[in-house]
C-alpha cells in the first residue's frame, strides 16, 4: 500500500453528502478542484472501486485515497496572436516583440490566467515546431526580454540551432543593443558600468547593485542626445550589455542615478511635471527598446545584423517632451545579413 495513502470513515451524519464536498470538508489543506481531480484519476476507492464525485454517501463506507494529485505539467498552448517576423529561416526567427507581452509564462502560472498571450503562444501558432531545450512553457525562447520591454529576440526552431545560439550567448559573442530614454544629464558621453546585480533582499520584484554574492553583470553606454524640455533634463543613450542579467540595463542605470523614464521600479517618477506643476507626462512602460542584435548564424556561421526602430508609443513620447525624433540614428532598413569570417 503506497506510504501516502489516507483512510476515512463515514459517519451516519455525513449521510446524503456528495462524495466530493465530503473530502472537501475531511482534508482541509487540500482545494475542491484537487479533490476532483483525484477522483478523475481514481485515487478515491470505496469497496475497492473507482468512485464518481456526484456519488451520494450513504453514511457506513470506507474510503480509500491511494495518493496525491498531480496537476499535469503546464504546457504552453498555441494562439493566433500576430507577430512582426524580422527575420526567418529554416533555424531561426528574429522577433520585433511589443511592450506588454510576456515571453513565456511563469512556473507558477495557471493555464487559465498567465498562460495566454505570451510570445511563446503566438510562436507556436506561428511555427509550430520550436526548439524543446527550453522545456514545455519555454520553447524556441534562448534569451528573454521583460514583459514592458520592446523590441528584439532571437527564437530557435530547432534544438541544435538552440544549442549553438545559447553557446554564443554564454560566450558573449552575441552583441545586443538598446536604446533607453533616462533622466537627467550624463557626466561623461560613453561609460561602462561593471557592477553586480542581486535580488534585492527587502522587495523581491527589485534587483539590486548593493547586495551581497551578485553576479557579474557589465553595461556599456553612449549618450546620443541629452536635451532640456519644461519637464526636466532628459538623455536618450544607447547601451550594449556584454551579460544578460535580470533587468540588468534597468538596474545599472539606475544606480548611477539616471532611472529609465517610466521605470518606477527603479526611482522613475510615475508623472513627469513641469516646475510649475502646468502639466504632467506619463509612460506606461519603461522606455527601454531592444534596437539591435548580431550573432551568428548557428548553422552557416554567417553573421546576421537586425535593428528594429523606436515602436510608436516611445516616438510619440519623445516628440511630447520635445525631443527630436531625428536623434534616433537607426538606418531605414530593418535587418541586414554580413558575411562573417
Amino acid at each position: 500500500m503506497p506510504n501516502n495513502s489516507k483512510h476515512l470513515r463515514v459517519s451516519a451524519d455525513h449521510a446524503g453528502m456528495r462524495l466530493d464536498q465530503f473530502l472537501t470538508a475531511q482534508i482541509p489543506d487540500v482545494s475542491r478542484a484537487r479533490v476532483q481531480q483525484l477522483i478523475r484519476e481514481e485515487k478515491v476507492l470505496i469497496g475497492g472501486r473507482a468512485a464518481k464525485a456526484s456519488l451520494k454517501l450513504r453514511g457506513d463506507e470506507e474510503i480509500l485515497i491511494t495518493g496525491e494529485a498531480r496537476p499535469a505539467p503546464l504546457r504552453a498552448t498555441a494562439e493566433d496572436i500576430p507577430l512582426d517576423i524580422v527575420y526567418e529561416d529554416e533555424d531561426l526567427a528574429v522577433v520585433n516583440k511589443p511592450a506588454g507581452m510576456m515571453v513565456h509564462a511563469g512556473a507558477g502560472a495557471t493555464d487559465d490566467a498567465r498562460n495566454r498571450g505570451t510570445l511563446v503562444n503566438a510562436l507556436l501558432h506561428r511555427f509550430r515546431a520550436l526548439s524543446e531545450v527550453g522545456g514545455d512553457l519555454r520553447p524556441g525562447i534562448v534569451h528573454r526580454l521583460d514583459r514592458n520591454t520592446s523590441g528584439l529576440i532571437i527564437v530557435a526552431k530547432n534544438d541544435v540551432a538552440h544549442r549553438k545560439l545559447a553557446q554564443q550567448f554564454s560566450g558573449r559573442e552575441v552583441s545586443k543593443q538598446y536604446l533607453a530614454l533616462a533622466h537627467g544629464w550624463f557626466k561623461q558621453g560613453k561609460g561602462t558600468i561593471s557592477a553586480p546585480i542581486s535580488r534585492d533582499e527587502q522587495r523581491r520584484t527589485r534587483m539590486t547593485t548593493r547586495g551581497s554574492g551578485g553576479r557579474n553583470a557589465i553595461s556599456h553606454y553612449e549618450v546620443l542626445h541629452q536635451f532640456e524640455s519644461p519637464y526636466g533634463k532628459f538623455s536618450l543613450v544607447r547601451v550594449r550589455i556584454e551579460t544578460g542579467r535580470t533587468h540588468q540595463i534597468r538596474v545599472h542605470l539606475s544606480s548611477i542615478g539616471h532611472p529609465i523614464v517610466g521605470d518606477t521600479l527603479y526611482g522613475a517618477p510615475a508623472e513627469i511635471k513641469t516646475p510649475r506643476k502646468a502639466g504632467s507626462l506619463a509612460l506606461s512602460r519603461q522606455f527601454l527598446h531592444a534596437a539591435e542584435v548580431e550573432f551568428r548564424q548557428p548553422k552557416s556561421g554567417k553573421k546576421l545584423r537586425f535593428e528594429a526602430e523606436l515602436p510608436h508609443d516611445l516616438k510619440t513620447f519623445l516628440q511630447q517632451l520635445g525631443g527630436e525624433e531625428k536623434v534616433v540614428h537607426h538606418r531605414k532598413q530593418r535587418g541586414s545579413a554580413v558575411d562573417g569570417i
